[in-house]
């Protein structure tokens, strides 16, 4: 089973670059967006064999996710059951069988961190949301978690040290999040494989010199671990700030 997740920083723009040649080519039984920026009604999206499921932000042009999957899930709800983090659109659960599937799109902390207070709040609120499913079936969740976890998932942790995506207070709500029973899965194949990103900044040819960062992931409940088959990063697929990252299972 092949699932991948993409944050496409606004559907619209990246379909127009080739959203859909990469998503014919990775052929997901789930394929994940996050930051679709748009609402209902203003895109067709012809994905033939999928069940698609949208959550839209209240506000125009802004965040929002969406799933595509081939398999029919036996429920789908929205948002994480918490009024104050429903209304932008940042998650969708699938319930299958014998897992929990969900795509997040977690809140950015902004520049001078003006919403970190917010980023924390929503940390404690998503992670009692996912132990909650987790009491019940096994987790696997992915998305833009707008956080290098370590020094080894970006270009230059020391200059950014306490800017957005790498303040302390970020990386230890990822170590309570994975400490609380669950696996960074591309850390899981690849420890210590240097130099993968999935994010870089449009500025300064960021790109072009691999000046990036790791903040999409996939996340599985522990008890997954012998189902995970491998975990990459298609850093050649362009067409976004981000690039699409992948998690096989059996």
């Amino acid at each position: 089973m092949k699932l991948i997740s993409w944050n496409v920083n606004g559907l619209r723009a990246c379909v127009n670059k080739n959203f859909m040649e990469a998503f014919e080519a990775l052929d997901a039984d789930i394929f994940c967006i996050q930051e679709t920026k748009l609402q209902e009604g203003q895109i067709d999206l012809p994905l033939s064999g999928y069940h698609q499921y949208w959550n839209y932000a209240e506000n125009k042009g802004y965040s929002g996710t969406a799933i595509f999957t081939k398999k029919e899930p036996l429920s789908v709800s929205y948002g994480i059951g918490v009024e104050e983090h429903d209304h932008e659109g940042r998650v969708i659960t699938l319930e299958f069988e014998d897992f929990y599937f969900l795509t997040v799109y977690t809140p950015n902390s902004q520049n001078e961190l003006k919403r970190l207070s917010y980023r924390m709040e929503w940390e404690d609120a998503f992670r009692t949301c996912l132990l909650m499913l987790d009491e019940k079936k096994p987790v696997i969740f992915c998305g833009d978690l707008n956080v290098a976890h370590k020094e080894i998932d970006l270009k230059n942790p020391k200059t950014n040290r306490q800017n957005a995506g790498f303040t302390d207070e970020e990386r230890e709500k990822m170590t309570k999040l994975l400490s609380s029973g669950f696996i960074d899965t591309f850390r899981y194949f690849y420890p210590d494989k240097e130099q993968i990103y999935s994010w870089w900044s449009y500025r300064f040819r960021a790109r072009e010199k691999n000046a990036g960062w790791r903040i999409d992931y996939f996340i599985t409940s522990e008890r997954l671990k012998d189902r995970l088959v491998s975990a990459a990063i298609h850093t050649d697929i362009v067409g976004s700030d981000h690039c699409p990252v992948e998690l096989v299972l059996k």
